[in-house]
């Protein structure tokens, strides 16, 4: 699979756009933005990889000239109307955001920051803070799609923010995306990324249990899945990932680790304003003992493992 897929783009003029981290999300996300005409710059922690990206945008035809790299965030950010950011969790977003390196120096006024990064709703706040202090606009605008969401331009995209930031920065963000929403005041895109983990965790740990049961009482899964999918059983999660279940392979994009670090912030948030999470707490200690098992990278269907 390419790393960019083919995508019909409908945004407004091209303009220049820094594109902060080049993950397993942010590396096609990027490529998008650079193949829909947009002048791109671009940084990583690890240099390499940000060459590999000039490369790989060099061999899906996207014109070079308008592509470029950058040693730190403030560099990458210099002249940028947006600019972009999907790295790892709230220390990474304060450290590309903040300091004399930071994405913030470098920005000119009215500039708009939109963090596609998983994180709190606190850090998203803070950061709005410090943008408004400093003339800039801040959106937070966690994704869910996956990689394959990434890599075909189609990921789900919950902002927080003013109104007039997340106007400027909706156009861009649909290269990469068929759906961006504004879903309310800062923080709310996290906390709305929140909701939909919560979903997901439940999902995966009942569709789990429902693959393990009806292996072991010797059911076609594949034949079960097709036809419990046409009904209320269906899901995203069963469609995409019931037949990989069935067949033990978890090597889907969206890993262990990162779920846990997305459960950490949700039940964090939970413990804030009382919300009571009782089958999240317990899939969250379920997809422990899958890291115990050696499944840290496996990607969040891997529950099953346990059941086996």
């Amino acid at each position: 699979m390419t790393f960019i897929n083919d995508k019909t783009y409908t945004h407004t003029a091209p303009t220049t756009v820094a594109f902060l981290g080049l993950g397993v999300m942010g590396y096609a996300m990027a490529g998008h933005l650079a193949k829909a005409g947009h002048t791109v710059r671009v940084y990583n922690r690890t240099p390499a990889k940000a060459q590999a990206w000039l490369q790989d945008c060099a061999a899906a035809g996207i014109d070079t000239a308008r592509i470029s790299t950058a040693d730190t965030p403030r560099a990458a950010a210099a002249g940028a109307g947006v600019v972009m950011a999907c790295v790892g969790n709230d220390a990474d977003v304060r450290s590309v955001c903040l300091g004399a390196d930071g994405a913030f120096a470098g920005m000119t006024e009215g500039a708009v920051f939109v963090d596609h990064t998983t994180a709190s709703a606190e850090v998203a706040r803070e950061m709005y803070t410090a943008a408004k202090q400093l003339g800039l606009a801040f959106v937070d605008a966690p994704v869910s799609g996956g990689q394959a969401g990434a890599q075909n331009g189609v990921l789900t995209i919950m902002c927080g923010g003013d109104n007039a930031a997340f106007a400027k920065a909706q156009p861009v963000a649909e290269c990469f995306a068929r759906a961006v929403t504004l879903m309310g005041d800062s923080g709310a895109g996290q906390l709305t990324k929140m909701v939909n983990q919560i979903c997901i965790a439940g999902l995966l740990q009942g569709l789990s249990e429902a693959v393990a049961f009806g292996q072991r009482a010797g059911l076609d899964m594949t034949q079960v899945l097709g036809v419990i999918g046409k009904g209320a059983a269906q899901s995203w999660q069963l469609d995409n990932r019931g037949t990989t279940m069935a067949g033990d392979k978890f090597d889907f994009g969206f890993a262990v680790d990162w779920m846990r670090k997305d459960l950490g912030l949700v039940l964090a948030e939970a413990n804030r304003n009382g919300a009571r999470l009782p089958v999240t707490a317990l899939v969250d200690q379920f997809y422990a003992d899958v890291q115990h098992m050696g499944g840290a990278r496996w990607d969040t269907s891997s529950l099953i493992k346990r059941l086996k």
